[in-house]
Parts: C-alpha cells; sequence; structure tokens
C-alpha cells in the first residue's frame, strides 16, 4: 500500500515529532544506535513488543528513511536492521529528551 502524501506541518518540530510518534519507535532508535541489530535481537530488548508491532515499527521507520533492512536472502531467514544518516541525526534529540526528563520531567 502506497503512504499517504506528506501533511503541511506548521512547525519544523511537528516533523521530527511525526517520524518518533508512537511507543516503540524512540526505544528502537535507542538499540539501533549501540549498533546493527538482528530482528529477535531487537524484539528481546524491546521487552514487551509484539512480534507483529516491531514488524510494522521497523517497515514505518524504513520508509521513513530512518532504517535500513539488510536480507542476508539465507535460509534459515537472516535480516539485520541499522539505523541510517537520517536516523543517527536523532541522536542529539534524543539525549536532549533524555536529558530534560532527568531534570524536569520528573515534576509530573
Amino acid at each position: 500500500m502506497p503512504k499517504a502524501a506528506p501533511k503541511a506541518v506548521s512547525c519544523p518540530t511537528e516533523t521530527t515529532l511525526d517520524l518518533i510518534a508512537g511507543r516503540w519507535k524512540v526505544l528502537a532508535i535507542y538499540w539501533l544506535l549501540k549498533g546493527t541489530r538482528r530482528f529477535n535481537q531487537l524484539q528481546r530488548e524491546l521487552e514487551g513488543i509484539t512480534h507483529r508491532t516491531l514488524s510494522k515499527t521497523l517497515k514505518d521507520m524504513e520508509a521513513d528513511g530512518l532504517v535500513t533492512r539488510h536480507d542476508f536472502g539465507e535460509v534459515p531467514p537472516r535480516v539485520e536492521y541499522s539505523l541510517t544518516a537520517r536516523g543517527r541525526s536523532l541522536e542529539p534529540v534524543l539525549l536532549a529528551m533524555d536529558a530534560w526528563a532527568m531534570k524536569d520531567g520528573a515534576r509530573r
């Protein structure tokens, strides 16, 4: 199914939020920043994520240019996921979010 055309944004920050929105994308990026991961390894590290949800999350991230999927074409199947340059460029954003949460986020 073709991806819908991007909607017009009124704030550049909205673009970033659209890319990392959802419970699992930020966590997947966190683990992929540590290096290339195979699907099952990533699923173990993202405790609680279902196979279906991880598959959809990775497909969405691949469509957004954040993740690259490398299929080795072997039997049994071996597929690895890694961040693209665009995905890696989110590292300072995530670090800033982490710093803010440690300092001010506990005020809930």
